[in-house]
């Protein structure tokens, strides 16, 4: 409750994003996804449909792949935000690079975080279960093989 009293008095929220508090200034009605790459500089999470249905601004919150386009700033106080810069150097980030798992790149980031989710929540996940989660992102450039055997990769080895 004093966390929402400070923001309607001043307009600042504080968000804790890849494991480090940050202040921003937002207004009510600013998506997470502007908040992100406009104040954050965070650009990985890239807008494309801003209707939920291409998947390109899936982030993390806590731990859950969410599209980023639907969800107010302020909707991800006392939330931890895990965006793709979060993953540099995931061995998931490593798989995609090995398995050619991208063409243009405009979707890869929402694809990897959205793999990563994937193999936190199903570890033992079998190709119907990646081929489930991986509906929820669209490309447009290149098949879903190559993600498959990507995160099909990250996962054998657990």
């Amino acid at each position: 409750m004093l966390e929402t009293q400070k923001y309607v008095e001043t307009g600042l929220l504080e968000l804790v994003v890849n494991g480090e508090k940050r202040s921003v200034m937002v207004r009510p009605a600013d998506l997470l996804l502007d908040v992100l790459r406009d104040q954050l500089g965070l650009t990985g999470a890239k807008p494309g449909c801003k209707n939920g249905d291409c998947g390109a601004c899936t982030i993390l919150v806590d731990g859950w792949p969410i599209k980023s386009c639907l969800m107010l700033a302020v909707e991800a106080v006392g939330h931890e935000i895990t965006t793709v810069e979060g993953l540099n150097g995931t061995p998931l980030q490593q798989a995609f690079v090995s398995e050619f798992a991208f063409q243009c790149g405009y979707c890869t980031s929402g694809f990897i975080i959205n793999c990563q989710a994937l193999a936190n929540i199903h570890p033992q996940a079998d190709e119907a279960i990646i081929r489930e989660w991986l509906q929820s992102n669209l490309c447009r450039c290149t098949g879903y093989e190559e993600i498959g055997k990507a995160i099909l990769s990250v996962i054998s080895k657990n």
